[in-house]
């Protein structure tokens, strides 16, 4: 054995197989991160002025949104669009819009929680049990189901607007709630995305091991996918539930009772009414029920964010 003699105290440089390549020059301030972590940061003038711009593309609306919900009927023409009024009527406006029509406002608000949670909700469930299952088993026709799939989230679903109305008339479900919770229990987008995240995200050797236990393939998927798929579960979940929460067109040529009209469609006819002969100009109720519609959203996307960028990156880096 030899002794490795010291070097005054410093330690010595590892043997390396391959040439010693010294570089000489000033090292850059700003380059590193860290003490010694050797990771290099880019920073891109150019990059931070698009993100600005996208930042305030963003929030401007919202903050108009807020600062006009705060003013009456004569503040917003006799205020600055982007200030505050002296007035500030926030308060009385929101109460005003759950009261005005008989506190229409509330139905509306119900009605778009039922079609959220049907719809919305169904469409999740359908998504999560058809996408595992074509991820994870075999059939004959699976590649014409994956040409369908694919063809059918290429359609807007405009396109398919006038044949789902004629089909729905055929049925007599027009005016029903059934014509807006049944189309929205269809989701492509999210089939095609739960069947590419169950590819990766459960792995085939623990659905084996499960099987070689004695589970079945329901105790399988529930005890193993569903934990695993969680991610893409709430990711395809917010799609969902923007998408019914949004919707405009199909309760529009779908609904004719305004007891069953969404948020969406019960908001453009209170803006409607100040064009109709004896209408009632009440674009601060308008503007504030704006705003009360979407906090729910807002408040969906900050609680789940976590889980949805997890559920967008899954399968990104192969190992």
């Amino acid at each position: 054995m030899t002794a490795t003699p010291a070097t005054g105290g410093k330690p010595r440089a590892r043997a390396s197989s391959g040439p010693l390549v010294v570089r000489r020059g000033r090292r850059r301030p700003g380059r590193d991160t860290g003490q010694g972590s050797g990771r290099r940061v880019r920073r891109s003038a150019t990059l931070t002025v698009l993100t600005s711009v996208m930042l305030v593309y963003a929030l401007l609306p919202l903050a108009w949104l807020l600062i006009n919900a705060s003013k009456t009927q004569e503040g917003l023409f006799a205020s600055f669009g982007l200030w505050f009024d002296d007035d500030f009527a926030l308060f009385r406006n929101i109460a005003g819009t759950f009261t005005y029509d008989g506190g229409v406002f509330t139905r509306w608000l119900l009605n778009t929680l039922l079609y959220v949670v049907v719809g919305a909700g169904g469409a999740t469930v359908l998504a999560t049990v058809a996408g595992y299952g074509l991820a994870k088993f075999d059939f004959p026709g699976k590649k014409a189901v994956f040409a369908v799939v694919t063809g059918a989230v290429a359609v807007p679903g405009t396109a398919l607007a006038v044949p789902t109305f004629l089909m729905f008339s055929g049925l007599g479900l027009t005016n029903t709630p059934w014509a807006i919770i049944i189309p929205s229990l269809v989701s492509p987008f999210g089939l095609y995305l739960m069947w590419t995240f169950a590819a990766d995200a459960v792995p085939d050797e623990i659905l084996e091991s499960a099987r070689v236990d004695g589970a079945r393939e329901f105790q399988a998927f529930l005890r193993i996918g569903l934990p695993l798929l969680a991610p893409g579960i709430v990711t395809v979940l917010l799609f969902t539930v923007v998408a019914t929460w949004n919707n405009y067109f199909l309760p529009l040529i779908m609904l004719k009772d305004p007891d069953w009209y969404p948020l969406t469609l019960g908001l453009k006819n209170w803006n409607a009414q100040a064009s109709t002969i004896g209408g009632e100009a009440i674009f601060n109720l308008v503007i504030t029920g704006s705003l009360l519609t979407i906090v729910p959203l807002i408040a969906a996307f900050l609680l789940l964010q976590r889980y949805w960028r997890s559920g967008l990156a899954a399968g990104s880096v192969k190992e």
